[in-house]
């Protein structure tokens, strides 16, 4: 969604195409899948955290008909500098290490679609991956994202097929 903008119900969910397939793949590989997403539109008052769950169940279900399934989601639900979970902050990494104790940030993989997802990444020492699926990301975060990142792909499947067979 552009800046500003949120989804806000299981209705205003897209599934860019392959995601399914992509995922599925990263689970038939073994690999832990765990999303970790900045959530302002709580702290604005446009979401709350049960809707939230609501949208992540939508995708669950929706992956689960391509056979693939989400193993954790972690959110921030802060606004701008009120956290340490914020992204490009490391918080949320530290949530999902709880949950999942065997996570190690040097064997992980952030693939994102924004400058704070690559930022994420880089703090955590991760190889980084970026989507070019946001039009919406300004030129100059673009440019900077695009040159911090590891590696830059067109959707998701061509990063997954770069990760399982490239490397």
């Amino acid at each position: 969604m552009p800046e500003g903008s949120w989804v806000t119900s299981p209705a205003d969910l897209s599934i860019l195409e392959g995601t399914p397939e992509a995922v599925a793949r990263l689970n038939h590989a073994g690999l832990l899948v765990l999303v970790v997403t900045n959530q302002r539109a709580i702290s604005q008052g446009h979401l709350s955290p049960q809707g939230l769950e609501r949208i992540h169940s939508a995708l669950q279900a929706r992956l689960g008909n391509g056979n693939a399934h989400i193993d954790g989601f972690f959110y921030c639900p802060h606004d701008r500098g009120e956290c340490d979970c914020r992204k490009p902050l490391t918080g949320m990494f530290e949530q999902a290490r709880q949950q999942f104790p065997d996570v190690d940030a040097e064997s992980s993989v952030m693939v994102g679609d924004s400058l704070a997802d690559i930022q994420f990444g880089k703090a955590l020492g991760m190889l980084t991956i970026l989507l070019r699926t946001n039009p919406e990301m300004h030129k100059e975060a673009a440019q900077k994202a695009e040159q911090l990142a590891d590696g830059c792909f067109p959707t998701l499947s061509a990063a997954v097929s770069f990760l399982l067979e490239g490397r």
